[in-house]
């Protein structure tokens, strides 16, 4: 396939945050007598204020923020665990090395998404996307659009990079070619996904003279 920039996810694509994420909304869900199991199948790639609204619809607004002040906290002080996962690094080193663009598009807040990042020892990006700059968030197009447009690309001309259904919806949606990188085998709409990895080391990239870039699967 052919871009000429690539649009990452961050948790699930470039770093594994899983043990973090179980452990805030687990014990988010205690506090609630919410079941661990309800909110987890709910709540990747999508963004957290959309989660509580979700399981607390009753709730007013202000008790919402509250509660998402206190758990953006817990999220972004806790990194214990969290690493880059395979190919991630090589990645995006190739990618700068090849003057490449690309950016980091999630539904994490500003302090959660930058405490995984550098948690992950990951290069920094052109531009960070996070919860904070769009208003409907993921599976809608939106997050991807924004993050097209900061790198002045096209979405036709973008990849983006994917593992929660949520977020590859949002690729597509978005217009873009996407690759899903260990998605759930039943994600809606993963037979219109570009590529389907199990592990970021099997991508090849090259450049051409006129800034195409080339993706290889090698898996």
């Amino acid at each position: 396939m052919k871009c000429r920039g690539f649009l990452f996810d961050l948790d699930g694509t470039l770093v594994d945050s899983l043990p973090v994420v179980e452990r805030a909304w687990s014990n988010w869900g205690k506090r609630h007598g919410i079941a661990a199991d309800e909110i987890l199948s709910f709540i990747h790639g999508k963004q957290a204020i959309t989660a509580l609204r979700h399981f607390m619809p009753d709730s007013s607004e202000e008790t919402i923020q509250q509660e998402f002040r206190l758990l953006e906290k817990t999220e972004a002080e806790d990194t214990d665990g969290i690493t880059a996962l395979p190919g991630a690094l090589a990645l995006l080193e190739r990618l700068d090395a090849l003057d490449i663009p690309w950016a980091i598009v999630t539904s994490g807040s500003m302090p959660i998404a930058s405490a995984r990042h550098k948690a992950g020892g990951l290069p920094l990006p052109q531009h960070f996307v996070t919860a904070e700059q769009v208003k409907n968030g993921k599976p809608e197009p939106d997050a991807y659009l924004i993050g097209a447009e900061l790198l002045g690309l096209s979405p036709a001309e973008c990849v983006v990079v994917e593992d929660a259904p949520a977020g590859i919806l949002s690729g597509l949606a978005a217009g873009c070619a996407v690759i899903a990188v260990n998605a759930p085998d039943d994600t809606p709409r993963l037979s219109e996904t570009a590529m389907r990895l199990t592990s970021l080391a099997s991508l090849y990239i090259s450049k051409e003279e006129d800034g195409t870039v080339r993706v290889l699967n090698q898996q």
